[in-house]
């Protein structure tokens, strides 16, 4: 059943790294790094998740009982924090891009201008 989500976590990734290499506007592009490092989150909780596992502050549970790794959570909760950071600052990007410029499309831009 793991297998299943390291295998979902890697066409999320594949889906969005074609979208990237395939696009023709910066926005689009920035979605896709999006649905790109959404793949990492999956990534993420499967490598953290155990079978029958619990919270581990819990302290009535004896020490044969399993339990999850808040490391791992809390890698992934930093990681939608600095993802949604990331996708904001490139939009921004993308909007002053098309402020200046009047395009998004990589191949219409051409050198800087000073």
């Amino acid at each position: 059943m793991t297998s299943l989500f390291f295998l979902a976590a890697g066409w999320i990734f594949l889906v969005g790294a074609y979208g990237m290499v395939t696009s023709r506007n910066v926005i689009r592009t920035v979605g896709c790094l999006a649905v790109t490092q959404s793949s990492t989150y999956v990534l993420l909780l499967t490598v953290g998740f155990r079978r029958g596992g619990t919270a581990p502050y819990f302290t009535d549970t004896s020490t044969r009982t399993p339990v999850v790794d808040p490391v791992v959570q809390a890698l992934a909760l930093t990681d939608v924090v600095v993802g949604a950071t990331v996708t904001a600052l490139l939009l921004a990007i993308a909007l002053q891009l098309r402020k200046r410029h009047g395009t998004v499309d990589p191949d219409a831009l051409t050198g800087l201008k000073g």
